[in-house]
């Protein structure tokens, strides 16, 4: 079991950015894909962005290219989702999640994870 915990929600107007960070307590980080979800109220959690072992495998939702970015730090155990030119629909509750892989992938399905985090609200104001 892995514990995850994100931080780096809040309040922000519509343009601006927010990075959020997903620290993992596991000493196999660097084995674990990593996502970000998101649900809104009254709809599905979905998926935002995935990375595998390195940044180098990543992909993104359709919704959110071109403006938010994962990267992760395999040292600091840590995940990010820089998020830039935000929109009020990208506001939700955001969910960092782990799935151990014994090779390189990400995922876009959410019942791939087995590791949730409690989630942090991200609101963007008009």
């Amino acid at each position: 079991q892995v514990q995850l915990v994100e931080s780096g929600g809040g309040l922000v107007q519509a343009g601006g950015s927010l990075r959020l960070s997903c620290a993992a307590s596991t000493r196999t980080f660097s084995r674990y894909a990593m996502g970000w979800f998101r649900q809104a109220p009254r709809k599905e959690r979905d998926f935002v962005a995935g990375v595998g072992w390195t940044d180098s495998l990543s992909t993104y939702a359709d919704s959110v290219k071109g403006r938010f970015t994962i990267s992760r730090d395999n040292a600091k155990n840590t995940v990010y989702l820089q998020m830039n030119s935000l929109k009020p629909e990208d506001t939700a509750v955001y969910y960092c999640a782990a799935h151990f892989v014994t090779s390189t992938y990400y995922s876009s399905f959410r019942n791939d994870y087995e590791n949730w985090g409690q989630g942090t609200q991200v609101t963007v104001s008009t």
